[in-house]
């Protein structure tokens, strides 16, 4: 499953080269990611009510293109693997049709004292969703 959200360049997100600042694009996945659960079915919110966390262990973007106050910038999320303790997500980002930058986030999954869970165990709901969401 892929999903697309839309984020429009607000003129704080650029610098004085008149060019989104690089650390929006960032920013931006994390917008895509709560969009993405939330399409998904099983929100952010959800998923902190039910005691766990799914904290970034690692995030990479590579900037392609320049992108411009008032851009509409469309992100398309996917999952790029899962395993119950880890999921990495990806996330391609264009300007009518023009790639503009690429990147994926690598989470793992912890309790309210930080210690590493499986999904499958701990929320099998939320682990049934995601699994559903990987393309085979």
């Amino acid at each position: 499953m892929e999903s697309k959200y839309k984020h429009k360049v607000n003129y704080y997100e650029t610098d004085a080269m008149k060019m989104t600042h690089h650390s929006n694009y960032v920013r931006w996945m994390e917008e895509a990611r709560v969009d993405f659960m939330d399409k998904m079915g099983y929100s952010y919110k959800k998923l902190e009510n039910s005691g766990v966390s799914s904290p970034v262990l690692a995030y990479s973007c590579e900037i392609k293109h320049s992108t411009y106050f008032d851009d509409e910038v469309e992100i398309t999320t996917k999952i790029e693997a899962y395993n119950t303790v880890r999921l990495k997500i990806k996330y391609t980002m264009t300007v009518n049709d023009i790639l503009v930058a690429v990147g994926e986030t690598n989470h793992c999954f912890v309790n309210p004292k930080g210690v590493p869970i499986r999904l499958n165990k701990e929320c099998p709901e939320l682990d049934e969703k995601l699994r559903l969401c990987i393309d085979d």
